[in-house]
């Protein structure tokens, strides 16, 4: 057995045993703030109570947006053209290796280009490649699958949903009286951050988790081992028999949620709108933009207004974990923001750069930091000013230092599991199940990233 595997396989087995529910590790994170802010600053017990509570209702808006861009990429998966494409994507591999690779391109690529599309479109292939693996019994071993799903969230941040990035290329931004706004043409669309997603997408990911891939079929837990026999059996025939609804007679509201012309009319609007909003602004995305496309693709592709509430209603259980989540980590921002924690942090770790490493420490930083704050923005939010302020006082592009510091912000993705929340729902697993395979994958590829934030050319 390789090196990865045995690694993969021990911290699988240390997950499996010790990794809480994504809610406990946030309540448990919450914790570690708290006395961090009360023994290395000089706010008292109360003042740290005060902060976590201020910031639990700081970025409700940003949450909103966050929640809106996991459902509305959820229903454009699911949609009619998608899901059944992503159906027969799932019986190419013939194996449980080829299985691995397979999702692991779908996952980094489709992650890439949409963070919650991605999480969503690989989570439903992970679940599909499973079944189509029961069915002609081929040894895969889902929860590595799942895990490999997941691993689209150590490539989004570099990439055109950038939350760092969009929100920096925002006028009126927080932080525009200290760097200004930087367009992402300065920060994701350049040389060094387009050579970090290829070297990560089609190399180090798909080569690392298929390295784990067990070649034991005894250590292969099948979905049917997972979920139940019966219950993917029932599934799968569901899904062969699935026959439309009977005829019935009409009423005016059924045609009313059943009107095409309804849908296309709003699709129309909203296409002419994006076509303005290019037209006029250039490529200048920020996260409102990137939820109305989704938005306006899922009500075309699915074509009913009826068919879009029930994708959307199908699609918001995933979004459960974030909206109970997201308060809890407001607070440990509100603690590490308003106690100067994330300040001295921060300054402490900077402080030892020079211009060459800095893209390196920003780096570290930035994973540091997002254990604690699982929000490529909200985390930004609170570090970002110091990132940009000492970027230019060393004379690093800012459009580089976002880079860097959003490699950090999705690497430790890899520990965090609150943004799996979603895909295990989808999977139907739990977080320790394929945390260790995560993991490993996030020890292996760290001397490959800052190996290209310190030689990839700007």
């Amino acid at each position: 057995m390789n090196f990865v595997a045995q690694s993969g396989k021990r911290l699988s087995d240390w997950s499996e045993r010790n990794m809480p529910n994504p809610y406990l590790f946030a309540v448990i994170l919450s914790f570690i703030a708290y006395f961090m802010g009360w023994i290395l600053t000089d706010n008292g017990p109360m003042d740290m109570i005060k902060h976590w509570y201020d910031g639990f209702w700081k970025y409700l808006t940003f949450a909103m947006q966050m929640v809106l861009i996991l459902v509305t990429g959820h229903a454009l998966a699911i949609a009619p053209g998608v899901h059944p494409f992503l159906k027969r994507l799932a019986r190419i591999p013939k194996s449980g290796g080829q299985a691995v690779l397979l999702t692991a391109y779908i996952a980094t690529i489709m992650t890439y280009f949409h963070w919650g599309l991605g999480l969503i479109v690989a989570s439903i292939f992970a679940r599909e490649v499973a079944k189509e693996g029961y069915i002609k019994k081929i040894n895969i071993h889902y929860p590595l699958i799942a895990a490999t799903a997941y691993t689209g969230q150590m490539v989004w941040h570099i990439g055109p949903s950038t939350s760092a990035g969009l929100l920096s290329a925002t006028k009126g931004h927080v932080f525009e009286k200290i760097f200004g706004i930087i367009p992402i043409t300065e920060s994701v669309f350049t040389p060094y951050a387009i050579l970090l997603a290829i070297m990560l997408c089609l190399i180090v990911i798909p080569i690392t988790m298929w390295l784990m891939t067990p070649k034991d079929p005894d250590q292969c837990l099948g979905i049917d081992d997972c979920l139940g026999a019966d219950k993917i059996a029932s599934e799968i025939n569901d899904s062969e028999q699935q026959k439309p609804s009977s005829s019935k007679k009409k009423g005016f509201a059924d045609m009313l949620e059943n009107s095409w012309v309804i849908s296309y009319s709003v699709g129309l609007a909203g296409v002419i709108y994006i076509i303005y909003y290019f037209a006029t602004k250039g490529m200048s995305l920020n996260l409102n933009i990137f939820n109305f496309l989704f938005l306006i693709a899922g009500i075309i592709l699915h074509r009913t207004p009826i068919r879009y509430v029930r994708a959307i209603t199908t699609a918001t259980p995933g979004s459960s974990g974030i909206i109970l989540q997201f308060p809890f980590y407001a607070g440990i921002m509100g603690m590490i923001s308003y106690s100067g924690l994330a300040a001295i942090i921060t300054t402490w770790f900077l402080g030892f750069a020079t211009a060459a490493s800095f893209p390196v420490i920003a780096w570290i930083t930035g994973g540091i930091v997002n254990i604690f704050i699982p929000s490529g923005g909200g985390e930004w939010g609170v570090i970002g000013g110091i990132i940009g302020q000492l970027s230019l006082d060393l004379g690093v592009p800012v459009g580089k230092s976002i880079v860097a510091y959003g490699c950090g912000d999705m690497w430790t993705n890899m520990f965090q599991p609150f943004w799996a929340i979603a895909l295990l729902g989808i999977t139907g697993l739990r977080a320790r199940d394929i945390m260790g395979y995560c993991i490993t994958l996030m020890i292996v590829s760290a001397p490959f990233i800052a190996i290209g934030l310190y030689f990839f050319p700007y």
